[in-house]
């Protein structure tokens, strides 16, 4: 585990994946995460999901590795004594609650600055800190209705579908990790404090990329085109002999090349698909021409032609196989950690490296309210008495 982020120490009070997820982006780091969730039922992220071995949900376990669990009651005035106690001691709070709820906790900006002047603070929300949606809930399936996103995702005659993973929630926490640390930067160099808003709408809109600044410049939406794109052609899934592949000729050049692998060189010469726009024209009658030549041979056989020539190409492969491929493990993104039990558990390694160095946080997510006491000791100094009262108070 890389020590590179040690001297911080970071009040994770978010929820669900995307606060959580840049939480242990920073424990990855080495920063020292302590994860507050309330008693009961804790983050509903733990119970979505299925169940590892240590009864703790995947979906609990993608985002909260490396951190310390603590149970806090903050209806309890003595909860929030403990908590304004953590803020004080911490470099980092983030949190997810809607922006009345937190201002009601005192763990709004103005509450949480009150305590510690020249923190970096984090909050994350749904629809941005601004407009009238501000205090809405927002999961990210919600957002991928609201953003738009899912108006080009799916077929054109199809109903709205999904993009399967949680793109706007994981993306909203690599964001928030991207404030946060442009903010400690800012703290180094004299700057004070910061208050870094993240937000699911915001991520969303910024994802739309090239879809929305082709509306905005030139009024033209963009289309449903299934595995597709609705700017380039060939680029989508195949099926094969066997199954399917996704293949694409991204440029002119890459076309010709294409061609040659698929030993069609008359389709390059065939001046209604010499050029893309000319392709995107005659779309229809290309893709039909291709699907009956996919249809001859395996996904292994189209796969080696187009590799041999350069073109872009990939078998649409499922979890099972990709999780295990030579490639995923070279990159180190399949890695251990362990629990309290000892036990090794697999989860997702870090998106990015430094020089190299894939160090991750080696302890996986905590069980409800696991260290609230060992953190209480360690962080506030408080002894069994202490800490006996503060349960007897339902502080806990």
């Amino acid at each position: 585990m890389t020590t590179l982020l040690s001297h911080l120490r970071v009040l994770d009070l978010s929820r669900v994946l995307a606060g959580p997820y840049c939480a242990q982006l920073l424990a990855d780091q080495g920063a020292q995460v302590i994860k507050v969730e309330n008693p009961g039922m804790g983050d509903e992220n733990r119970v979505w999901g299925t169940r590892a071995p240590d009864g703790i949900t995947s979906n609990f376990h993608s985002v909260n590795r490396g951190k310390r669990g603590i149970t806090l009651n903050l209806k309890s005035e003595a909860a929030r004594e403990v908590l304004r106690q953590l803020i004080a001691k911490s470099d980092v709070v983030i949190q997810s609650f809607l922006p009345d709820a937190a201002a009601r906790l005192g763990v709004d900006y103005d509450g949480v600055r009150a305590v510690k002047p020249d923190v970096i603070y984090c909050s994350i929300n749904g629809y941005g800190p601004k407009g009238e949606l501000y205090n809405k809930a927002g999961y990210d399936l919600m957002m991928q209705a609201f953003s738009g996103m899912m108006s080009t995702t799916g077929y054109a005659d199809g109903p709205p579908v999904r993009s399967g993973a949680s793109v706007i929630d994981m993306t909203t926490g690599i964001v928030a990790y991207s404030g946060i640390m442009t903010a400690l930067v800012k703290r180094m160099t004299g700057g004070g404090g910061s208050h870094v808003t993240a937000s699911l709408l915001e991520t969303a809109i910024s994802l739309l990329g090239y879809h929305a600044v082709s509306w905005l410049q030139t009024g033209k939406l963009p289309t449903k085109e299934g595995s597709g794109v609705w700017h380039l052609v060939p680029y989508q899934a195949f099926k094969c002999r066997d199954g399917y592949m996704l293949v694409g000729a991204t440029n002119d050049t890459a076309w010709q090349r294409f061609c040659d692998a698929i030993d069609r060189n008359d389709l390059d010469a065939d001046e209604r698909f010499h050029t893309n726009d000319k392709r995107l024209e005659h779309r229809a009658l290309l893709v039909k021409q291709l699907e009956d030549i996919f249809a001859t041979h395996d996904v292994a056989h189209w796969i080696s032609r187009f590799d041999a020539k350069g073109v872009a190409a990939s078998p649409i492969n499922t979890l099972d196989q990709v999780l295990v491929h030579p490639q995923v493990a070279a990159n180190q993104m399949v890695v251990p950690v362990t629990n309290a039990e000892g036990r090794e558990l697999p989860t997702i390694g870090m998106p990015f490296k430094l020089s190299g160095d894939a160090s991750y946080a080696t302890r996986a997510a905590p069980q409800l309210g696991a260290d609230t006491d060992d953190v209480l000791r360690d962080e506030l100094q408080m002894d069994d008495a202490a800490i006996a009262r503060l349960r007897q108070q339902g502080a806990l």
